[in-house]
């Protein structure tokens, strides 16, 4: 398992995508929507106990034996990747960032995903839906995907806002067929559009989508507040307002908001039932995939 971060950043997307997931994937998950996408597969001889929802009763009729139906999923799941690559995504300055730890989850997913022959898509927004692609299952289709997600790393988006409320209310008008849907987002929307947001993470959950929201963020520094107590110029990279100001100043405000709003938004996933993951970004990719894996093995 490779932890260096400098060594990390030397290989390709798609090795290191392999590094990750060769560390706990130890076979195929069993797919939650089993039955929802199937084809048809083969007959075999009728068990006495077995449900009888699946017998073949034409053929009863021919042969005067009980044979059912098997079926055969076209694909255990289908898996959309939501990421937030606006310009506080790429904070901190340089190249470990918010963004930069969303696509190397985006990536190992992708991978495992691929491995458990699931369908995956991506959708990528920031002032508005820059990209968004149907699920598919196939090798060509995930080597595209690890192109695009290398080429929002190599982006420097300057002043570049979010519009995530708009962006899920979108995704979850162009996701026909029954997804899970992954977002990476530092979910950095305005207290006055707490609602919209709720909103639009509830119309996911109206379409029957089963939800998983990464909130990603550099916890030291936006949740914790942690600075040295001298004077800071903070600047707002989304839309370029500046503030100078000494950190001890408004730490108590500031941590008095930031719980607000991450207890509200913790509050309306429970209620909506959408799986919320704390992830910052220091701890690693590999610790909150892993977490969260363990967790989804345990609900099938």
């Amino acid at each position: 398992m490779l932890e260096n971060k400098e060594e990390l950043q030397q290989i390709n997307l798609e090795i290191l995508a392999n590094q990750v997931v060769e560390g706990f994937i130890t076979g195929l998950h069993k797919s939650p929507f089993h039955g929802f996408s199937v084809e048809f597969a083969e007959h075999r001889l009728y068990n006495t106990g077995e449900s009888v929802k699946n017998i073949d009763w034409k053929l009863f009729g021919r042969t005067d034996k009980l044979f059912t139906k098997r079926f055969e999923e076209e694909t255990n799941l289908r898996c959309q990747l939501v990421i937030d690559a606006s310009s506080s995504m790429y904070y901190p300055e340089g190249k470990d960032n918010k963004l930069q730890f969303s696509v190397y989850c985006a990536a190992a997913l992708i991978n495992l995903l691929k491995r458990q022959r699931d369908a995956f898509g991506l959708s990528v927004f920031a002032d508005k839906v820059v990209l968004s692609t149907p699920a598919k299952s196939t090798t060509p289709h995930q080597r595209f995907l690890y192109f695009e997600l290398e080429k929002l790393m190599a982006d420097r988006p300057k002043q570049k806002t979010t519009a995530i409320v708009n962006a899920l209310h979108e995704i979850a008008e162009n996701i026909h067929k029954r997804s899970m849907v992954v977002i990476f987002s530092d979910m950095m929307e305005s207290k006055e559009d707490e609602d919209d947001l709720f909103s639009a993470l509830q119309h996911l959950k109206h379409n029957k989508h089963e939800v998983i929201l990464f909130n990603v963020t550099d916890k030291r520094h936006e949740q914790d507040f942690r600075f040295e107590n001298r004077p800071y110029l903070f600047v707002d990279v989304e839309n370029g307002e500046e503030i100078k100001v000494q950190p001890g100043q408004v730490k108590e405000q500031y941590l008095k908001a930031m719980t607000e709003f991450k207890h509200n938004l913790m509050l309306k996933c429970a209620q909506y039932r959408i799986d919320f993951i704390d992830a910052d970004m220091n701890e690693g990719f590999y610790p909150v995939l892993n977490s969260y894996l363990v967790k989804r093995n345990k609900m099938m």
